[in-house]
This record gives C-alpha cells, sequence and structure tokens, in this order.
C-alpha cells in the first residue's frame, strides 16, 4: 500500500487502530496526538499542570478505545430508547382497542390491533439489532455487527406482509360470513386512540430514525404511520355500520389490508435499498465537494460510501503533488478524511488514499493491479 493511504474509524473499538501508519485520532480531539508538540512536563508551570488536569476531568481526551465517546455508540443509545417507548405506546394503543374487539366483534378493529401488536413487537429485533451493532469488531467481523440492523429491516418487512395477508383473509372471511358490529361508539374511540398513538410513534421513529440513519427504523416508522391510517378506515367503518351498512367493516378491512400493501413496497424498497448498499447520490455530491475544497487535493477519484447499519463508512482516493513527501501525502489524507467527517452526516470513517498526480512518461502507479481490476 502507498504511504499515502489513510484510514481511520471513530466507530469501534476495534477499528481505532490505524490500518497503515498506526496514526491514532481522537475524533473530539482532531489531529491531536499525546506527546507531540507538548513539552516535557518538567517544563509544565504549576498552574498549567492543574488546568491540564481539571481539562482531563471535565472532558477527557483519552485516545484508549474504552475512554473514547463514539457518536455510533450514542446513536444506537437513541435508537433503543425510540424503541423502547414506542414499544410502550403501541403496547397500550393494542391493549385497548384488544379490549374493545371482545366485545364489538369489529373485524376492522380486530385488524388493526393485531397490526398494532405486530408494529410493536418489531422493536424486538430492531432492539437486538441496536445492542448487538455496539458490539466491537473482531478478526472475523472486522466491519462490527451493525449489518444485524439491515437484517432486522427485513423481519420488519415480513412482518408488515403478514399483517396484510392476515387483515385480507379475515376481511374476505367476514365478506362471505358477515355478522353486525356492536358498540359501535366504543370502536370508534377505539379507532381515534388507534390512530393518535400510531401517528405519534411513527413521527417519534421516522425522526430519530433520518436522524441517525437508521432504515430499519425509519421502516418501521412507516409501519406505525399506515396503521395510524388503518386506525382512521375503521372509523369510517363503524360509521358506516352505523348507516346500516352492514359490509362496511369487511370493506374497510379489505382496504387496510391495501394500506399495507402500499407501505410494505415502501419499506421494502428502503430495506432492499440498504441491503444491497445504495447511497443517497446527494451524499456523494457533498463527500466530493468537500475533498476538493481540501488544501493539496487536486482531483478527487473513485469514492465509494456504504451503510453499516445506521453507520456510513467511506473509501475514497485523492490525487496529490506527485513530488509530495510521504508526510506531506499523510497530512493532505488526514485533512481530506477530517473534512469528510464534518461534511457528511452520519460519517464514523474513512478511508483516504493519495495518488501522486501524474508526470510525462511515467508508468501508471497502478500498473500491477491493472489486471485484478479488469478481472
Amino acid at each position: 500500500m502507498s504511504a499515502g493511504h489513510h484510514g481511520h474509524s471513530h466507530q469501534d473499538e476495534h477499528e481505532h487502530e490505524h490500518h497503515h501508519h498506526g496514526h491514532r485520532q481522537d475524533r473530539g480531539a482532531p489531529g491531536h496526538e499525546h506527546g507531540a508538540g507538548h513539552p516535557p512536563r518538567a517544563h509544565h508551570g504549576l498552574r498549567h499542570r492543574l488546568s491540564h488536569r481539571v481539562a482531563h476531568l471535565l472532558k477527557p481526551h483519552s485516545h484508549a478505545s474504552t475512554d473514547k465517546v463514539d457518536p455510533a455508540l450514542e446513536s444506537s443509545a437513541r435508537g433503543i430508547r425510540t424503541l423502547w417507548i414506542s414499544l410502550a405506546v403501541l403496547g397500550v394503543t393494542a391493549v385497548a382497542q384488544a379490549a374493545v374487539v371482545a366485545v364489538s366483534g369489529s373485524v376492522a378493529l380486530l385488524g388493526d390491533t393485531v397490526h398494532n401488536a405486530a408494529d410493536a413487537l418489531t422493536a424486538v429485533p430492531l432492539g437486538i439489532a441496536f445492542v448487538l451493532g455496539r458490539r466491537a469488531a473482531t478478526r472475523r467481523f472486522t466491519y462490527g455487527y451493525g449489518r444485524a440492523e439491515d437484517l432486522a429491516g427485513l423481519a420488519i418487512v415480513l412482518t408488515i406482509a403478514a399483517s396484510a395477508v392476515f387483515a385480507g383473509w379475515t376481511a374476505v372471511d367476514r365478506l362471505f360470513a358477515p355478522r353486525p358490529v356492536e358498540h359501535i361508539p366504543i370502536v370508534a374511540a377505539a379507532a381515534v386512540i388507534g390512530f393518535a398513538g400510531n401517528e405519534w410513534v411513527a413521527r417519534y421513529r421516522i425522526r430519530v430514525g433520518r436522524e441517525i440513519g437508521s432504515a430499519a427504523l425509519v421502516a418501521d416508522g412507516l409501519h406505525a404511520r399506515t396503521d395510524g391510517f388503518t386506525s382512521l378506515a375503521v372509523l369510517l367503518g363503524a360509521g358506516g355500520a352505523a348507516l346500516g351498512w352492514q359490509l362496511a367493516d369487511p370493506v374497510v378491512g379489505l382496504a387496510i389490508t391495501v394500506a399495507l400493501l402500499l407501505v410494505l413496497r415502501d419499506a421494502a424498497r428502503e430495506v432492499f435499498r440498504r441491503v444491497m448498499d445504495a447511497i443517497d447520490p446527494e451524499l456523494v455530491d457533498t463527500a466530493e465537494r468537500a475533498l476538493r475544497e481540501v488544501p493539496g487535493v487536486q482531483a478527487v477519484g473513485e469514492l465509494r460510501l456504504r451503510w453499516i447499519g445506521h453507520r456510513l463508512r467511506a473509501e475514497v482516493a485523492v490525487v496529490v503533488d506527485g513530488e509530495a513527501s510521504v508526510r506531506q501525502a499523510h497530512g493532505i489524507a488526514v485533512e481530506a478524511e477530517h473534512a469528510l467527517l464534518h461534511a457528511v452526516p452520519g460519517l464514523t470513517a474513512a478511508l483516504v488514499h493519495a495518488d501522486p498526480s501524474p508526470a510525462p512518461g511515467e508508468t501508471d502507479p497502478h500498473l500491477a493491479l491493472a489486471h485484478h481490476t479488469a478481472a
């Protein structure tokens, strides 16, 4: 590897080792190294030593992995907290609706209750994924366990699909064997409760999911939002039943099924793109703009971004002066990584490779790799 190849992860404890240079850098203090640029302790005045100790107590900046505050871990904690809160809200909503289903016999409300219960239970695999994703990388799982979150997203998609099948089957069965809905005012009240609970949870999950970059959490929020609108559909069904239309309840049940199929399409597309390493092109544009503004970067070569759970990683090649020393090229690579970390939301690690600018008559430095690239 070229000496200008710089990579540094701010993600997991095992990833704090520099890949090629042994360079260590704390994200809270970019470019800072203990022992670099500090005079010997004997030459520190008493006041300086005291202030230094106080600074360590108030804001530790040790390079030890156990002392590091990782924003990615903080985002995982936010995700877990979001799941627990939404689980409690949806659990209360589902229990209240189930009690009404028992006395009313509303198939539309039954479908909505099942959806709410299923939506609440999707917090379990996603919560496990968030906890698992906080584990440090190992020699076997060198990128960590962030992919568990994407697998949880697949479980959420399957849950939505199962809910749609159940709602459709129940509605069709009731079409062929209709029965009157009892306690219509209570059913209407339960539908309103279902909408309020689901919409609150949907807003909460989607907002946090987008802030921390979790496609699975966003998909779960979309599921909750659809359940909220199906609760309104239950309200319409109760109104139709009150007017004497006996088939209103199963017809609304079918409408709920269609709504679930629509959200299934959106959630499946979101999760599928994440599993396939799709990235928002705007993030690529943002990264390229940030790199071009770094002093010493003459051009930006191949740039790759990928999500691993809710953590974003980057790999990029930049062109620098061919006459630059190894230290100068490394310095440019560090500044390039620093610029990316500030410019690209959700980015926790970047691997920057410095390529020398071509000189007339010079052999391509990557010629030895050409046949591997072609393969």
